[in-house]
């Protein structure tokens, strides 16, 4: 024994030197690149002003949220809002020694780093709640040594600035808990619809072992291996002795009782994308989608709903008459089967009777097709095709088709339910409205065309299209204002011609290809008279009638020629709106508002926004255009509209060919407006689908439910007694 220390001692002194010195070489190596990764390292002080993404919430009028505008959605809470039960679950499956620790765990180093070894990867963790915290902040979650090292020295920086409430807290409100959701306040509120002050033991669990692995531990898309993780966060619970292993037990053999659904389509997509555009322009990218702002807005969701009807019924009535019936062209088919689990995003969401949706046909005869609309079996009967012209079901779908229908009629309870349907068709028509407020100028209701997601073209406000007739409430009020002409004002309805060097003679006719003679100003709107609406315009000259357009709120560059009379030139929906709506409010003109005020995360006021009146017309002026429009639905060419019982004005219009057709109609309170059409401008509507017959239906839909919140004013009041009197002078205007 004695010679083995003595042969041992004499090697250390034969190596003494080298082995000094190679010691020296590896301790200066190592504490050269500490000293260098720990210069390069993020400032952990700027954790102090940390501001991490939140979502900017967009509200309705009536405080109901209206969507969110979000990065990482992420709703921020302090540590005392964090319950106990779920700060027990997350420390015991992530941490336990937290509280205890200095932001490394000296007594997991050597185990995992010597399982490593023997793996030979690196799949061997040692990370705490601070480490966890330094890489979610501020490094990669790329595994190499550097890294961790890293990882290990902002984590006892963090540990020296921050108390373990605030880094439990930091913690909480950043880890990331799979679709989109940061947080525990945004997990808990996603997959259990409530509040994590709010969680039973199970729930916490569950929500504790989520970011480990946020896609493959999600509740939603794998329930089974997330069954398996809250289970396991129980049994560590129970091995830190929060809770006995019959809590756990009774915990365990719950289901997961997730109530998680992917958030809704906005009801107002269109609406709310103008809204996104506004934002980005004032508070640029990183305000909208990091800095979570509060945003008020003008939109009414039940003004909206109704809308969302009526529009949809009326496009897929204008489009069925336009193009008749045309064949599905899109399938679900692959190599000639439906394949296994074949799902579309909408079945996501809830339907009811009235819905129009999207559903596979599985097999077609006859007399009768079925359809598959996500849990929901659809008949689909001959009667729900008779509108097509065909008298078999299987002439009209397919199997593998992926079908367009409307819920007549459910039985059955969720997951079981028999729905009968009818087939409707994919349209290519379009329709665009808005509702304002005429008082206000707060919009109601939006509509940009009949599938957000599938042309995000917003026809209310960006499509330029020919305003037919409607135009001619414009040119009436320039006459009205500017010559003193009243309803009983006498015009020739009589042929005329115009020509000039070099190009043809132009001779414009009325619809109805008629002339009426000496007709008064009020018939003339009325039945909508083309030739009475030129010589207006003449009468008050071109560029004095271009100059009321602008007054009344047009923008586009109108052509200084007459056939803007009858509606040559172009306008946007929502300028039409505006101006109809100035009539309505007694010639002040209001600029059309979305957004009533913003304020940041913590409720301070950004900006407000109140009403934006312009002078356009005369008092007496808007009287007697309300008055004259009033007559167009008594008794002209939007009498349809006499069937609501209300005192209603408004005009119609339609352009060559059936193009473009319109309705803008209002009351006191409210203007709306409807265009119909096809994106492309050489398509028809059909022969004799005027304005009267596709975009009035669809504002009377709607009118039937908005007015049901409208006081029932009698119509608007004649102008003074004295100007009425001299108005009423007959005048004739050849």
């Amino acid at each position: 024994m004695a010679s083995g220390f003595k042969r041992l001692r004499a090697l250390v002194n034969r190596n003494a030197a080298p082995l000094l010195i190679s010691g020296f070489i590896v301790i200066g190596s190592l504490f050269g690149a500490l000293m260098a990764i720990g210069s390069d390292l993020p400032q952990v002080e700027e954790l102090e002003e940390l501001k991490p993404n939140i979502v900017t919430q967009v509200f309705a009028a009536d405080g109901s949220i209206l969507g969110e505008f979000a990065i990482e959605k992420r709703i921020l809470i302090r540590y005392e809002e964090i319950p106990e039960v779920l700060r027990n679950a997350i420390i015991a499956t992530e941490d336990e020694n937290f509280f205890n620790h200095i932001g490394i765990n000296l007594w997991r180093i050597p185990g995992a780093v010597w399982a490593n070894f023997r793996s030979g990867r690196k799949g061997q963790g040692f990370s705490t709640l601070t480490m966890q915290l330094s890489r979610l902040l501020f490094l990669s979650p790329q595994k190499t040594y550097e890294r961790k090292l890293r990882e290990i020295l902002l984590a006892l920086e963090i540990e020296r600035r921050f108390t373990k409430k605030e880094i439990f807290s930091l913690y909480c409100n950043l880890v990331n808990f799979g679709h989109g959701n940061y947080g525990v306040e945004a997990a808990s509120r996603f997959y259990f619809g409530k509040s994590a002050k709010d969680l039973n033991l199970e729930e916490a669990a569950l929500i504790a072992g989520i970011p480990q692995s946020p896609s493959r531990l999600s509740p939603l898309d794998h329930p089974e291996a997330a069954t398996r993780r809250r289970n396991h966060a129980l049994d560590r619970m129970v091995a830190e002795r929060y809770i006995t292993p019959a809590q756990a037990q009774v915990a365990q053999d719950k289901p997961l009782g997730v109530t998680a659904r992917r958030s809704p389509p906005s009801i107002a997509p269109y609406f709310l994308e103008e809204v996104r555009k506004l934002l980005e322009r004032d508070y640029g990218y990183s305000g909208i989608y990091r800095s979570g702002l509060k945003v008020y807005t003008t939109l009414d969701p039940e003004l909206q709903l109704a809308a969302n009807r009526a529009v949809r019924d009326g496009i897929l009535r204008n489009d069925r008459a336009a193009r008749g019936f045309v064949r599905i062209q899109e399938s679900a088919l692959k190599d000639g089967v439906i394949p296994q689990g074949f799902a579309l995003t909408e079945w996501r969401q809830p339907f009811d009777v009235g819905d129009v949706v999207h559903g596979v046909v599985t097999s077609a005869g006859r007399d009768a097709a079925t359809i598959d609309i996500g849990e929901t079996v659809g008949r689909l009967q001959a009667k729900g095709v008779a509108w097509t012209g065909k008298s078999r079901v299987s002439d009209v779908v397919k199997a593998g088709d992926i079908a367009l229908v409307r819920i007549l009629k459910l039985e059955g309870p969720a997951g079981h339910r028999v729905a009968e349907v009818a087939f409707e068709q994919e349209p290519e028509a379009e329709s665009a409205f808005l509702a304002m407020d005429t008082r206000s100028g707060a919009v109601g209701a939006m509509i940009g065309g009949f599938d957000f997601e599938r042309s995000k073209f917003n026809r209310a406000v960006q499509a330029h299209r020919q305003t037919g007739s409607i135009f001619k409430a414009i040119v009436y009020s320039g006459a009205v204002e500017s010559l003193g002409w009243g309803p009983q004002t006498l015009i020739v309805d009589a042929p005329i011609s115009f020509s000039a060097a070099g190009s043809p003679t132009w001779s414009p006719h009325n619809y109805d290809m008629k002339f009426e003679g000496t007709i008064t100003v009020q018939h003339a709107i009325e039945e909508s008279r083309n030739i009475p609406a030129i010589k207006t315009l003449q009468a008050i000259g071109i560029e004095k009638g271009i100059e009321y357009a602008r007054k009344l709120g047009l923008k586009d560059d109108l052509p200084p020629y007459l056939p803007i009379a009858i509606g040559a030139g172009e306008a946007t929906l929502d300028e039409m709106v505006a101006a109809f709506g100035t009539i309505a409010n007694e010639g002040l003109r209001m600029t059309p508002t979305l957004v009533t005020k913003i304020t940041d995360s913590e409720g301070n006021l950004l900006e407000e926004n109140l009403p934006e009146a312009h002078d356009a017309l005369r008092p007496e002026t808007a009287a007697i255009m309300a008055n004259l429009l009033r007559g167009v639905v008594e008794r002209g060419t939007a009498v349809r509209a006499k069937s609501l019982g209300r005192p209603l004005c408004g005009k119609t219009g339609t352009t060559d060919n059936w193009t473009d057709t319109w309705f803008v109609g209002f009351e006191r309170d409210m203007v709306a407006g409807v265009w119909s059409g096809f994106d492309d401008k050489r398509k028809s509507l059909g022969k004799g689908r005027d304005g009267a017959r596709t975009s009035l239906p669809i504002f009377i839909d709607f009118w039937k439910e908005a007015a049901k919140r409208l006081p029932n004013d009698p119509a608007f009041p004649p102008p003074m007694p004295a100007l009425q009197k001299e108005m009423a002078e007959p005048r004739l205007i050849q």
